[in-house]
């Protein structure tokens, strides 16, 4: 039996219904990823299977007994609660007082000693010291410290409070949307292994291709109302979804031919009606209905990028540049580099490394505490912002990008706002809607509009890719690349890194900027690697204070200090170790493959449960084996290299 079943589920919001008789089905195991344009109704279906919102018809069933979770898309504003109390919140009454007992047992006075035996009391009825325990091993798991207050962690920390949260009840069926937003590539690669250690089921929604690859064993698609499924990974769905749009333009163009000769028929003279076929008449009634009823597929984003005059052949040039705050703490350090126009930038580095601040010096909004940083001449900038801060939420979209023109210039082309919008998808009707209505992605898209609607040859884009769909993504991907003047871009989706970016420039955190040809996956096969993959694989705790900590003056090296930076030959051993592991590789890679091969076959989830689930533990196992293996290779590798 079905782990959770959505049958004939309808809901409509104004004149189109955003699911329209919509079903499917999801097997314990599975990792399904709902995929669909902005303001499909994706996240509104997580909230109807969560029971956030009621459906207006329909049947959503989950397996009896069975435990659901949910990792919310957002991320908890001003939030004072503790990780300890955030995690055991997950248990309403036994997490409250939890919670309560671990306030009152920090005071002496007797009304809380009074209060406290109470609460204990209740505690055991409820068995709450083993959901304690829970609550306690998971952090640890996790590497949470139970004190810190959500509000001063960083996004990816509070993400992984929350997915404790979502894990602590051993959930059944977990749903995620957008969990890879405002993470950086370390907090996704970590999310990627905690749910690959995950045993049930998964659905969720993500645009970030990279992380898609790597989890989803189905693809699900939300399309103009109704739920199309594909048993296939995620390129072989894009081949599949091609051909499956080209039959339907088929399809509806034979439709249209033949509708077309029906009205001509009935449009004919006196002699025809004569012989008039009245089941003919009916059938054609019955074909002007299904016309109007038809869903055509929306536009596809068509936008282009405003080009201002061109910058000087110099955009930005820093010699021994660095950036310290007043209490000393270095954030950039003897960074020397060279932007030319043209140049596509992208900036890596894990939260907190200092991305931002480096934007800010290469743009002149920050001076250089030491060494010089000269720019070019003619630079006109144009600023995307993750927060979406450049939005006014109650005023709508038209609002928002006229700001008091009806028409704007684009390319030297004169269009009309609505125009101008409907390139970005926008109806008219939708483009007088208050902002604070729109998902994530259409907030997005219109800064989007925004941003572009005016002259710029320097583009900075941070996190660009958050909530946009794929084929947005890809349109935009497209433009940065035919855009002629200069690309700054920070962002953690490895895929729009490897597409746009001609150069990479890395910060470690200690200060250290290292600029690197080519996209992301070139950084890594130039042994790039992110700080926190040279400890243990067990999280470690976040800093109190999210603020860098000033190093050290370093000290002079010991003897002993001196011998352990000395580097180290592989031994005989290491050496036999090193020559296996690309077999091993190898091996393990053809064993994914016939494994994914099998999942991809629509017969798959048909069979018994057992077998499939017992196929997709294989698989997440297989691929947690071989990511291990080769980072074992890489660090024999770079040891060998020394």
């Amino acid at each position: 039996m079905p782990l959770l079943t959505l049958d004939a589920v309808s809901l409509a919001f104004g004149m189109q219904p955003l699911l329209d008789q919509a079903s499917m089905t999801i097997e314990a195991g599975e990792r399904v990823c709902l995929l669909g344009r902005n303001g499909e109704g994706k996240s509104t279906l997580l909230k109807i299977v969560s029971g956030e919102v009621t459906a207006d018809g329909g049947v959503v069933r989950l397996d009896d007994g069975a435990i659901l979770s949910v990792l919310p898309q957002n991320l908890p504003v001003n939030d004072t609660r503790t990780a300890y109390e955030a995690v055991s919140g997950a248990f309403p009454e036994t997490g409250e007082l939890l919670a309560e007992f671990h306030r009152l047992s920090q005071t002496a006075d007797e009304a809380s000693l009074d209060r406290l035996m109470k609460v204990q009391e209740r505690l055991e009825a409820l068995d709450g010291w083993r959901l304690d325990q829970k609550v306690g091993a998971i952090l640890e798991q996790y590497g949470i410290d139970p004190e810190q207050c959500l509000n001063t962690l960083s996004g990816g920390w509070q993400r992984r409070v929350l997915l404790a949260r979502a894990l602590v009840t051993e959930p059944d069926i977990l749903l995620l949307d957008e969990p890879t937003n405002h993470l950086d590539v370390p907090a996704i690669a970590w999310l990627e292994e905690a749910l690959g250690q995950f045993r049930g089921a998964i659905l969720f929604v993500s645009h970030d291709r990279a992380f898609i690859r790597r989890m989803a064993t189905r693809i699900v698609e939300l399309d103009r109302g109704h739920l199309v499924s594909f048993a296939a990974t995620y390129d072989r769905y894009l081949d599949l979804k091609e051909k499956a749009l080209e039959e339907e333009d088929r399809q509806n163009a034979l439709f249209d031919k033949r509708l077309k000769q029906e009205e001509a028929w009935i449009r004919q003279g006196i002699k025809a009606r004569r012989t008039r076929n009245m089941g003919r008449v009916r059938a054609l009634k019955a074909m002007r209905e299904e016309r109007q009823q038809r869903r055509e597929r929306g536009g596809t984003a068509s936008f282009s990028v405003e080009d201002a005059a061109r910058s000087g052949k110099l955009v930005v040039e820093a010699s021994d540049a660095g950036f310290a705050y007043p209490d000393g703490t270095a954030v950039i350090r003897d960074m020397n580099m060279t932007v030319l126009r043209g140049d596509k930038i992208g900036l890596v580095g894990e939260n907190g490394t200092g991305k931002t601040t480096l934007v800010r010096l290469m743009l002149g909004d920050l001076k250089p505490t030491d060494g010089r940083i000269r720019l070019g001449t003619n630079l006109q900038i144009a600023y995307f912002d993750q927060l979406r801060g450049e939005l006014d939420l109650e005023r709508n979209a038209l609002d928002n990008l006229s700001e008091g023109r009806e028409f704007i210039e684009i390319n030297g082309q004169s269009k009309h706002v609505l125009g101008y919008l409907q390139e970005f998808l926008f109806s008219p009707e939708r483009a007088r809607s208050p902002v604070r209505v729109f998902s994530g992605g259409e907030r997005a898209r219109l800064l989007l509009a925004k941003l572009f609607s005016k002259p710029a040859n320097i583009l900075v884009l941070d996190e660009p890719t958050n909530d946009l769909d794929v084929e947005t993504l890809e349109l935009l991907e497209s433009r940065l690349v035919e855009f002629a003047g200069t690309v700054i871009v920070i962002s953690h989706d490895r895929e729009f890194l490897d597409n746009v970016a001609t150069d990479t420039v890395f910060l470690d955190g200690s200060g250290k900027v290292a600029e690197f040809v080519g996209g992301y996956t070139d950084w890594r096969r130039q042994g790039g690697r992110f700080p926190s993959e040279g400890v243990s694989r067990k999280a470690t705790k976040p800093p109190k204070n999210q603020n860098p900590v000033p190093e050290k003056k370093p000290e002079a090296p010991t003897v002993a200090d001196t011998k352990k930076t000395k580097p180290v030959k592989l031994s005989y051993k290491l050496k036999l170790e090193l020559e296996k592991l690309p077999g091993q590789i190898e091996e393990l890679e053809t064993e994914l493959e016939k494994l994914r091969a099998e999942i991809s076959d629509p017969e798959f989830y048909s069979g018994p449960a057992e077998s499939v689930s017992s196929t997709l533990a294989e698989l997440g196992d297989k691929e947690a084996h071989l990511e291990k293996v080769i980072e074992r290779w890489m660090e024999l590798e770079e040891q060998a290299n020394q």
